[in-house]
């Protein structure tokens, strides 16, 4: 495995620009501040291979779906993560010739993303005619000023003379790479030379989807002072020269502040006034006081959320920068957003959020953030309950179905097997208001809205099934589990069993829920005792021989082989092999029966979770991003440590070493949790109910010791683990925890 990132505990860095993995390295160096994010394209431009990209939080595009078997109940449109308008463009051209790093003579090439505060540095010596120029770029997104992305160009002249002309552009004619024939989705209003801005729209669509504006605005500075440049237009794109000339040993600054605004937020006819007053703000605080701004908030961010690691360098790095990328994508400051799989890096997979979100994010956010963050995550989720209903009633079913992929609570997948059939993410959506309400002792969330939703989702399941007669049983045919190896399925073991846990636990809820709500629902006592029915004979398919759960019902019935028989050569097996093979095969691409073990763990015997992971984990291929961290925590659990740490390092180091070899189109960002999980629940074995809270740490044998923080109601625990294990109680009301099933008395020390 070649590694294109140098490690390093707390910077991604390379002295080598890899023209055949540029795209990976864009993709690595993605920076983003919750509001809006872009790859680590080059200011300067770039004619090689690469993959422009710029991502606006919550602006999207509904693309018609086209295929040639239209069923009822299909999505209309497949959602689109749209290429936004680029502002990250500065030209350069050094006595006549245009810097481009695909055909000019250059050394000493440096990329860096610092995850101290998301600084992203990238230096090079230029050798052109007659002289020799280091140029240094500087970029960051503001989480001061969310709105705001500032570049600075440094120029130090080496050797002889320089004519720079700089040319700092907004460009609004972009595409998405898999548009057909290179379609526009967005349309020139307003080019403005007064206030250095230009306005979008996204293009009309079919679907009543309402169309974005989006304004925006530069300011240049050279060397700390305003310059207005020679400013020219054209339909969608404003151009900014500015020129100088420096000799040997002279050097120069360029700072190119940039203000971006939405009809999110911002009504069109007010856009061009708020993008100038913002800009006000921007230019006058200055790049480094807003980097300052920004290391602070960072730091804050770290306090709570850094994970220490001695031993490992390589694992180090991989958590911190999942941790870094997660919080560029999403911290909980604006309700109306959520995870995306690809954040701000890349324009797969289309849709704003996936049940990665409540599966993988939420644990890991409810120990390293606010309440109010998870809190908002599932405040999405309610707000989007009439797409929900929506979505169901396309399938003429009672209830809420909750979407695959969507921007607005509307299924928005193109893919059959995932629209119809991969209906256990109504599940995770449910188990993640269980996992809020158990964490934090809050039940005021559960107690209300939570339980619009719990019963939404509960009536769509108890019309799912069906009662077969011949097995006096409840099923559930014709759904992809989690393994998506596997389409068409019947009673798969994690669908039902998560479908029968919903039941549960939506009766246990009902009782105690706000009694206005209760009222508005009318849950009868007849439709309670069905509920109660269905999870009474609810079928989960076993294998009392092996001691396991089967998968679904034919599952067995497969050439049952491990994933090692697979040769090298054709791994990923999704990149070697046709669709039709892979259905046929035992291979698993991720955790389906051990997922439902991972997410019920506490009703499962040791011999159970021991007996399901020695099967089904040598047949797993990990070609999910979401796969490694619950094999990882499982393998912990059951004291398997050298595969624990291996797959910790799978899920830690996925995207760094790009494991399935699929990082070059964008980060696997709502997986990036799952490094955090194999530590926390994993090595550190940390678990919660609605009244306890435990460890069972252990230390890997080439580590030399880890620590970590965690909220927890209230309060805020240290773990560290060398040798011995030491918790400490840094902040809060006094707790006992168990370690290793002994409780332990935590006290805050004077």
């Amino acid at each position: 495995m070649k590694r294109i990132f140098e490690i390093d505990p707390w910077i991604v860095k390379t002295h080598e620009l890899d023209v055949e993995n540029k795209r990976l390295q864009e993709s690595i160096t993605a920076i983003g501040n919750g509001y809006m994010g872009m790859r680590g394209n080059f200011e300067e431009g770039y004619s090689g291979d690469t993959l422009q990209g710029t991502y606006l939080g919550g602006v999207w595009f509904p693309d018609k779906t086209r295929v040639g078997w239209w069923k009822n109940g299909y999505p209309e449109y497949f959602g689109k993560a749209i290429n936004a308008p680029a502002f990250n463009h500065i030209g350069i051209t050094v006595n006549g010739e245009k810097i481009d790093l695909a055909t000019s003579k250059f050394t000493d090439f440096y990329l860096a993303l610092d995850m101290h505060q998301g600084l992203l540095t990238r230096s090079y010596v230029y050798h052109g005619h007659e002289t020799a120029i280091k140029f240094t770029f500087d970029r960051f997104l503001s989480n001061a000023v969310q709105e705001a992305a500032l570049f600075k160009v440094s120029v130090d002249v080496l050797e002889g003379h320089a004519d720079i002309q700089f040319d700092a552009s907004l460009d609004g004619n972009v595409v998405n790479e898999d548009s057909n024939y290179d379609e526009q989705f967005w349309q020139a209003l307003e080019e403005n030379p007064v206030a250095h801005s230009i306005t979008m729209e996204t293009i009309p669509n079919l679907f009543k989807v309402p169309q974005f504006t989006v304004t925006l605005a530069q300011r240049l500075q050279l060397n700390g002072q305003d310059v207005e440049g020679v400013l020219t237009t054209a339909s969608g794109t404003l151009n900014e020269t500015v020129t100088t000339r420096l000799d040997a040993g002279e050097h120069s600054d360029l700072v190119k502040s940039v203000v971006v605004v939405t009809s999110r937020d911002i009504e069109p006819e007010h856009q061009v006034e708020r993008v100038s007053q913002l800009l006000d703000g921007v230019v006058a605080a200055g790049f480094d006081e807003l980097l300052n701004q920004q290391t602070a908030i960072w730091a804050d961010r770290w306090a709570t959320s850094d994970v220490v690691i001695d031993g490992d360098d390589a694992a180090q790095q991989g958590i911190r920068f999942n941790i870094s990328q997660l919080f560029m994508t999403y911290y909980g400051d604006d309700p109306r957003l959520n995870v995306g799989p690809k954040g701000f890096t890349g324009e797969k997979y289309g849709g704003a959020t996936y049940w990665d979100t409540e599966a993988y994010i939420v644990p890991m956010y409810l120990a390293v953030t606010k309440p109010e963050v998870t809190h908002a995550l599932l405040q999405y989720r309610h707000d989007q309950l009439p797409g929900a209903f929506h979505n169901a009633q396309q399938q003429n079913l009672a209830g809420a179905l909750y979407p695959m992929v969507t921007f607005n609570g509307i299924e928005a997948h193109n893919e059959w097997e995932i629209t119809f059939e991969e209906i256990h993410r109504n599940a995770a959506i449910a188990f993640a208001i269980y996992q809020y309400t158990a964490y934090t002792g809050d039940d005021t969330y559960v107690n209300t809205d939570g339980i619009e939703v719990l019963v939404a989702i509960a009536r769509f399941w108890a019309d799912r099934v069906h009662f077969s007669q011949n097995a006096g049983k409840y099923m559930i045919h014709g759904v992809t589990g989690p393994n998506e190896y596997e389409n068409n399925v019947n009673n798969n073991w994690y669908t039902n069993t998560m479908a029968s846990w919903v039941l549960e636990y939506t009766l246990e809820r009902l009782p105690k829920a706000n009694g206005a709500v209760l009222a508005k629902l009318a849950v009868s006592d007849d439709e309670q005792a069905h509920w109660q029915d269905i999870i009474d004979r609810m079928y989960f398919p076993t294998d009392e021989k092996r001691g396991i759960f089967v998968q679904h019902d034919t599952f067995l019935d497969k050439d049952l082989r491990p994933a090692a028989s697979i040769p090298a050569d054709q791994r990923p097996i999704n990149q070697h092999w046709s669709w039709d093979r892979i259905l046929r095969s035992p291979f698993i691409k991720q955790a389906d029966v051990l997922q439902g073990i991972y997410f019920l763990n506490n009703r499962f015997t040791m011999a159970q979770k021991e007996a399901n992971f020695d099967f089904y984990e040598p047949m797993t291929v990990h070609e999910s991003s979401l796969s490694a961290s619950i094999h990882a925590i499982l393998a912990a659990e059951l004291g398997k440590m050298d595969k624990a740490v291996e797959l910790y390092a799978r899920t830690a180091r996925l995207d760094l070493d790009n494991y399935n070899n699929d990082t070059d189109d964008g980060l696997h960002i709502t997986s990036m949790s799952g490094s955090w999980l194999a530590i926390v629940q994993g090595f550190a074995g940390m678990r919660y109910t609605d009244t306890q809270l435990s460890f069972k740490p252990f230390l890997p044998s080439t580590w030399t010791h880890y620590a970590f923080k965690m909220n927890y109601r209230g309060r805020v625990l240290a773990i560290d683990v060398a040798d011995t294990t030491t918790i400490k109680l840094v902040a809060g009301e006094p707790i006992t925890v168990l370690v290793n099933d002994k409780p332990v008395r935590l006290e805050v020390e004077a």
